[in-house]
């Protein structure tokens, strides 16, 4: 039963990891002018 909690633990991990970067990288591509409108108001 340790083995079947452990793959499911690192299942869910490796689920939730994939969709974070797929969601970071969806932001960054959406971004076309990314980080330099930060600095427009100095």
């Amino acid at each position: 039963m340790k083995h079947k909690e452990l793959w499911l633990f690192l299942g869910k991990t490796l689920f939730y990891f994939v969709i974070i970067v797929i969601l970071l990288f969806l932001y960054s591509y959406s971004r076309t002018g990314g980080v330099h409108f930060i600095y427009n108001e100095f």
